[in-house]
Parts: structure tokens; C-alpha cells; sequence
């Protein structure tokens, strides 16, 4: 799941080398940290918030096969 993230995420943002994807597992499931460049936190977020809306949805579906909560957060 997390190449899977990362590899969305790097198609968006204008600097892919900057993007870093960690999980941290906790009792209420998984949470999914995204870091990218200041530059590219704008893309990733997108007007109104839906970008990354988005890829918080498609992260909940992906976890919801695997059987765990999944939450997707950018990270400054």
C-alpha cells in the first residue's frame, strides 16, 4: 500500500524525490504520512481540498481489502 500511495502521490507533485511515504500501525489502524516539498503542497491538497480527498478515499478502500482503518495525512 505504501508504494502504491507514493507512486500517486510522485505523479502529481513537481518534485517526486521529495515524496515520502511512512505507515505508523496503531490500535486503531494504520495512518499513512505523506511528506512532499513546500512547493507541492498545494498540488497534492488541490482547490477546495478534493485532491486530497481523493487520495484518502482511495487509501481508506485500499486498507478496507487488507481489513484495517486507514487514514492518509500530509505531513509538513
Amino acid at each position: 500500500m505504501q508504494d502504491f500511495i507514493a507512486y500517486l502521490i510522485k505523479n502529481l507533485v513537481d518534485q517526486p524525490d521529495a515524496v515520502q511515504v511512512q505507515l505508523v500501525e496503531g490500535q486503531q489502524g494504520t495512518v499513512v504520512e505523506v511528506r512532499v516539498s513546500s512547493d507541492d503542497v498545494a498540488k497534492v491538497v488541490g482547490k477546495q481540498g478534493r485532491t486530497i480527498k481523493s487520495l484518502r478515499t482511495i487509501a481508506m478502500t485500499v486498507g478496507a481489502r487488507f481489513g484495517r482503518r486507514v487514514r492518509l495525512e500530509l505531513v509538513s
